[in-house]
């Protein structure tokens, strides 16, 4: 597809022909009110349309669309699921065949709680403030909301290059490109396209990549984003749906300051829609969503809603000494076939892969301080099975959605517990089960109680056996 370039005052714009009408959000006048859903709220509300986005603006008449990749011999009648009471099912939404298409082949039936929670809302416009750690299916949640609107609402203007029309900001480079992948298996029979802007890759190369197509779906961290916003690469002031991922994972790792540079770029809160998600929601979190939002509908999926019946936790006492024998020990068991092991710290994490590489096992290493290059192939590895094992910290491992993983292994207790939650997700997904193994010792066991306070249960305790503690 040629790009053209168009010269406007200082700056300089590729426009992309197409064939689609875009979406412009009028303003939100007289709402002060929040509606406010908790888990026990049924599925069955029909919440009115937003007045905030009705309104269609047209621009000039482009270029012939790309060609959709659909299967015309499919149809929603090949997908049949039957209706089950307390639970919503996506045939209920009115979606897009398109969309229902790559839902179906993702084998998703019925929402999670998040989904028949915020679908009803987020499907007609209104902006979202959602509790939910990872697990939920919040990501899809989001997705399915973006994608609709995306389809629904077509255009037959000019589109420019790196002009998007969705954004969702993330905080680390792994849960970007695993969102990415969510939305290109979801888009896969629609003309859609995703793009993807993350630190530690060829800039030139993902430049070249938003020439090449317009930008429907862009997915980044914030100082990459920044970087492109500031060379005038990608432009977001036609934004239609803002996505904020983890929202207190980015206030921990200080990105707010970056957050709120790209949220300023955006159109203003009454001429978008927002969706807001966080694992807490601390004072500091509420006062951003309260600041990026609009009457907001508030969801709060609460930590014993997240799937952890599938994960069998266990937590061994041992000494600071033998942790890593026992790490040994568990690893030579029979059952354990693909493991992620976390630590606090990333000192910790290249210490642990030394070890286990000195041991015989195929490790690999997920830190911060990891090229990007290198971690993608890492877990490209690690999901083929080439290897068996992989060490991760808390900000890498949040991007880790893979199934098959065995155990999860947490050879140092999370300083927050909400981590905790994070952890064990990583395992007992897509129907299987999985084991959590935790070890806690003089140096942190302490943690343990504010863990257990936010599961809201007590979490089993024991001694290892002699034959788990191998030699060191």
């Amino acid at each position: 597809m040629a790009a053209i370039t168009v010269f406007g005052g200082a700056e300089c714009r590729y426009f992309i022909p197409c064939y689609n009408p875009r979406l412009l959000k009028t303003g939100l006048s007289g709402h002060s009110s929040c509606w406010h859903i908790m888990t026990e709220q049924t599925t069955s509300q029909t919440p009115e349309t937003h007045p905030k986005r009705p309104a269609r603006r047209s621009r000039r008449r482009g270029g012939k669309a790309p060609t959709r990749a659909r299967d015309n011999a499919w149809t929603l009648s090949d997908f049949q699921v039957p209706e089950e009471e307390g639970k919503l099912r996506f045939h209920d939404l009115d979606l897009p065949e398109s969309l229902m298409h790559g839902i179906a082949d993702l084998g998703f039936q019925y929402c999670s709680p998040i989904q028949a929670r915020s679908l009803p809302f987020t499907l007609r416009a209104h902006d979202v403030v959602g509790k939910a750690q990872t697990g939920t299916g919040k990501t899809a949640a989001f997705l399915v909301t973006i994608i609709t609107e995306l389809l629904n609402h077509t255009i037959d203007d000019e589109r420019f290059a790196g002009e998007a029309r969705s954004l969702i900001i993330a905080p680390t480079r792994e849960l970007v490109m695993q969102i990415a992948q969510d939305a290109k298996d979801l888009c896969k029979y629609t003309d859609l396209h995703v793009h993807t802007l993350v630190g530690g890759m060829d800039y030139d190369k993902q430049k070249r990549h938003l020439l090449e197509n317009v930008c429907d779906i862009l997915v980044a961290t914030p100082g990459r984003l920044l970087d492109f916003a500031g060379s005038r690469d990608v432009y977001l002031d036609r934004v239609e749906v803002l996505v904020l991922d983890e929202a207190d994972r980015m206030l921990d790792m200080g990105f707010i300051p970056q957050v709120r540079r790209i949220v300023r770029l955006t159109p203003p809160r009454e001429n978008r829609q927002t969706l807001f998600f966080s694992a807490t929601f601390t004072p500091e979190v509420l006062n951003l969503a309260e600041q990026w939002t609009v009457s907001p509908v508030s969801i709060e999926i609460e930590p014993d809603n997240v799937a952890t019946d599938s994960v069998d936790q266990k937590v061994f006492i041992v000494s600071a000494k033998e942790k890593f024998r026992l790490l040994d020990g568990i690893m030579q068991q029979e059952a354990v076939e693909s493991v992620i092991v976390f630590a606090n710290r990333r000192d910790q994490c290249r210490r642990l892969q030394e070890k286990l590489r000195a041991k015989g096992f195929s490790v690999g290493l997920l830190s911060g301080d990891v090229p990007q290059g290198k971690r993608v192939k890492t877990l490209d590895d690690f999901k083929s099975g080439e290897l068996k094992v992989l060490v991760a910290t808390d900000v890498a491992g949040r991007g880790i959605h893979i199934d098959g993983v065995s155990h999860v292994i947490n050879f140092t207790l999370p300083e927050e517990p909400e981590d905790y939650v994070h952890r064990i997700g990583r395992t007992g997904r897509a129907g299987k089960f999985g084991t959590s193994i935790s070890f806690a010792c003089e140096d942190d066991a302490f943690l343990l109680e504010p863990i257990q306070k936010l599961l809201g249960r007590e979490l089993h305790c024991e001694q290892p056996g002699p034959e788990l503690l191998g030699q060191d």
